[in-house]
């Protein structure tokens, strides 16, 4: 009840008792007045309501009870009236008012009429009908393919309040809700436009147009429709076993369209996009995956393949795949004078084909030998041969420079260093290219930005280049020789294969100190690593789930941080681990079984292993201390500060 109505009837009962205490019992017959109160309003729906009146001073009775009603205000019984036909035995009486219009102001008094004719009424309220669902017409199915059609509808009445949405909605069983799949059309007024897409093939569908205003959605006639048969959906297969001659590829058919699949296979060629109109490998019918074995290619060659699969409504084909044949892996030997001084501590040996660096093609680049080759001396003799031996064509200078010769009296090819170079040859043009180059790293993820390359440093033992660098998270890198783009290497995959592909620059995930390793000694299969290292352990500031990173110490070759561990009485420790993962961890000397190694006060200098136990603070003091890791010599030390 409202609070204004309550309000209301108590004033009046309030007046009401006053004036009868006042009466003494003389005035026991005196009658009063008639006088009637609208009293509250109830239930409005869209199409009704109830209204309360009451009876203040019946007078000499009444005969009739109701509630008068109109659009406009003052209503009486001259207008619209509901009559009570309860019982007469209280003041109070409810009057349900029906069959109005959704949407509506109206206004309302309750009435009483006497014996004599004479109507009172009570005081007038005024309320609006709830709207109702939008009434709708749904349009005729259009259009029809095997994934689509077009229908729509119309809002014929809007229900008396504002569609904020119209559209239709269609689903394989009858009567389809907003809760199935259905289309958004605006919701201006007028005839308006859906396409249904992604239907399935030889199905069938039902569509009601829909429309949604704040009392609800409503739905028009119900349409329906079936879709033709459409094309199949097959994918291709990854190509695999690629050899010279050979690839394996194949395909899976996941969709039927609704119809029977006749035929399926590879088509594959030499252009892209190869069709059942030129050369196929059948596959059989039906869905499921198949295998296509491709024999009788040439080497060295490009080629595409697609899976096609065949219904009543057509062929439909997978994505395009190219693969490249293999070609004839070719290696020639670099031997020489240069070979014993140059790569100490190795099996090459002085004019030994076998024992020398080599020079090998890739199926990348078939028709180009390359390799890097270090000379050490102020003056290097070398020459290739086609064999590991002395048994095939040598190489040695032609009669221009960058040429070879195939006479095996030729001579030798002079280079002066120590150098680290690049050579590549051209075995079908007898020509050779010879480059000093010196590597360093460069991109956004080091200090030198695009810029300017940071050097690494060719150690001629382990036959590698590295070198410290600072290198920044969500940036990136590569290597590149002679700090210009001439070469350049990056990693397509990230996984320490080097390539010069387009887009291979190498992301950095977390900002360290690394050392950082480029391996160019073994042609063709270059590779690099990244090595930072860091503090891990509840001993630490990052726990055991954040690595505190250690800095590299380039004078000394150590790595170093000053960090606040937490001994709390022993049960907390810490060990070593690079690149912020597991795979290389260092701890004490031991099983490893999780307990730590406790050492005294102070500081320590321990020992490690691979994997081995936990550290535990010096003497079991919180407290700050200086930590060196030689990973190396496996050696760490822990000094109090």
């Amino acid at each position: 009840m409202k609070r204004k109505s309550i309000y209301r009837i108590l004033a009046v009962l309030f007046t009401a008792v006053i004036f009868f205490t006042a009466c003494t019992k003389d005035d026991q017959d005196v009658k009063l007045a008639p006088k009637l109160s609208t009293a509250q309003l109830l239930s409005v729906t869209s199409d009704g309501a109830t209204v309360v009146g009451f009876v203040i001073a019946q007078g000499d009775g009444f005969v009739e009870r109701g509630v008068c009603y109109n659009t406009a205000p003052a209503p009486s019984i001259a207008s619209s009236i509901a009559i009570y036909t309860g019982a007469n035995t209280g003041a109070t009486f409810n009057v349900p008012m029906s069959g109005l219009a959704y949407a509506t102001t109206y206004y309302v008094r309750a009435y009483a009429t006497d014996a004599n004719g004479v109507t009172i009424y009570g005081e007038e309220f005024t309320f609006t009908t709830l709207p109702v669902v939008p009434t709708l017409l749904t349009d005729a199915i259009t259009e029809i393919t095997g994934n689509s059609a077009s229908t729509g509808g119309m809002v014929l009445v809007d229900g008396g309040a504002l569609v904020t949405v119209q559209g239709v909605c269609f689903g394989t069983n009858p009567a389809p809700t907003i809760a199935d799949s259905k289309t958004s059309d605006g919701k201006a007024t007028g005839p308006y436009f859906s396409a249904l897409t992604n239907l399935k093939g030889n199905t069938k569908y039902y569509v009601r147009a829909y429309a949604t205003n704040s009392a609800g959605t409503g739905y028009g006639p119900e349409q329906s429709f079936t879709t033709l048969i459409d094309k199949p959906v097959v994918t291709t297969a990854a190509v695999s076993l690629i050899t010279k001659i050979s690839a394996t590829s194949g395909g899976e058919v996941t969709y039927d369209g609704g119809g029977t699949i006749t035929a399926r296979g590879l088509a594959w060629g030499l252009t892209a996009d190869p069709t059942v109109e030129g050369t196929v490998i059948a596959g059989g019918t039906g869905t499921g995956a198949f295998v296509s074995n491709l024999t009788g290619l040439t080497k060295n060659t490009t080629y595409h393949v697609r899976a096609y699969a065949t219904n009543s409504a057509g062929t439909a084909y997978g994505a395009d795949i190219s693969f490249l044949t293999l070609a004839d892996i070719l290696i020639w030997h670099v031997p020489g004078d240069y070979l014993s001084l140059s790569y100490p501590g190795s099996t090459y040996k002085n004019w030994d084909p076998a024992n020398s660096p080599i020079l090998m093609n890739s199926p990348d680049v078939p028709n180009i030998l390359e390799g890097y080759v270090y000379m050490a001396q102020a003056s290097n003799n070398w020459k290739c041969t086609s064999l590991a031996d002395w048994t095939g064509t040598n190489y040695g200078p032609g009669a221009t420079a960058g040429t070879f010769s195939t006479d095996n009296n030729a001579g030798n090819i002079l280079a002066t260093g120590p150098v680290y170079y690049q050579i590549k040859a051209n075995p079908a043009a007898l020509t050779y290219t010879i480059v000093a180059t010196t590597w360093g790293v460069i991109g956004d993820a080091t200090d030198g930005g695009w810029d300017n390359s940071t050097p690494l440093t060719y150690s001629p033992t382990s036959q590698t280049w590295s070198g410290p660098a600072h290198l920044k998270a969500g940036a990136a890198f590569k290597f590149r020789a002679n700090n210009a783009w001439d070469i350049n290497y990056g990693s397509v995959n990230h996984d320490g294969k080097l390539d010069t592909k387009d887009n291979n620059n190498i992301p950095v995930t977390f900002e360290s100190d690394y050392i950082i390793t480029l391996d160019l000694s073994h042609a063709q299969a270059y590779t690099y690593s990244t090595l930072s290292w860091g503090l891990i352990g509840d001993a630490t500031p990052g726990g055991w789930s954040t690595d505190t990173p250690l800095s590299y110490d380039a004078t000394n070759k150590v790595w170093t941080a000053t960090v606040t561990l937490v001994s709390s009485g022993g049960a907390k420790s810490f060990k070593f681990r690079a690149n912020q993962a597991w795979d290389l961890n260092l701890g004490g000397k031991g099983t490893g079984d999780g307990t730590a190694d406790n050492y005294a006060a102070d500081g320590f200098t321990a020992a490690l292993s691979a994997g081995g136990k936990n550290l535990g603070v010096p003497g079991n003091v919180d407290g700050t201390y200086k930590v060196t890791l030689n990973p190396v010599t496996f050696v760490a030390t822990v000094v109090k500060q």
